[in-house]
């Protein structure tokens, strides 16, 4: 696990991070809440383009709660089967849409515990959610963010609750809502798990890890 870095390399880092990118935004397509629900839930082992091209179809048909319970488990599937785990993943997205008709009267609720009520949607799935839809500075922490935390210094931890907290202690607040996604794109783009492109990284003389690439 790498040194904890300091907070003026943090702040340097996230500046660069914001000057190469303002905005960062997430890669799943959505049109709404609930399908970015959706999106999310079928990501997990799987890759977001493969989502996007699977649900494209599905949102075309299937953007509500209550139009997902019309199309049925099985036409669910036809849409989804390309996905991994996807008959768990039918199920759940079948489950969590007649909770949200019963329940919340087909919205879909802003509260992390809410959230993480329904099947299939895990702490990271809550997270994404909140951020990426109502904007509040949550950090869903994935495979890249875990090895960049870890690589960089940024965010050293043992587990994901570690690396989470220390993004929510680390990362000055001004930064917070943007983090997750520069951290993810820059992990699945750059500071890969084999062969990370230290040679293009922005971060390179910021960054603890000994093994960079020439």
């Amino acid at each position: 696990m790498a040194k904890q870095l300091g907070y003026h390399a943090i702040h340097e880092i996230f500046t660069r991070f914001r000057a190469a990118d303002p905005s960062p935004k997430g890669e799943l397509e959505h049109v709404n809440a609930y399908t970015l629900v959706v999106a999310v839930a079928l990501s997990a082992q799987a890759t977001d383009a493969g989502v996007n091209k699977a649900t494209r179809g599905l949102f075309a048909v299937a953007d509500t709660p209550q139009k997902m319970l019309d199309l049925g488990p099985e036409g669910l599937t036809e849409h989804i089967k390309t996905i991994g785990l996807f008959r768990q993943k039918a199920k759940n997205v079948m489950k969590l849409s007649q909770i949200l008709v019963d329940e919340y009267g087909g919205a879909v609720p802003n509260s992390r515990a809410a959230l993480q009520g329904l099947p299939g949607v895990g702490r990271k799935t809550a997270n994404v959610v909140l951020n990426m839809w109502w904007h509040y500075p949550a950090q869903a922490v994935d495979t890249h963010i875990f090895r960049f935390g870890n690589r960089t210094g940024i965010a050293p931890g043992k587990t994901v609750e570690a690396v989470e907290r220390a993004i929510e202690d680390n990362i000055p607040a001004d930064f917070q809502l943007h983090a997750h996604h520069w951290m993810i794109l820059h992990g699945r783009y750059i500071c890969k798990a084999r062969k990370p492109l230290c040679r293009t990284c922005i971060i390179r003389d910021l960054c603890t890890f000994e093994e960079k690439t020439p």
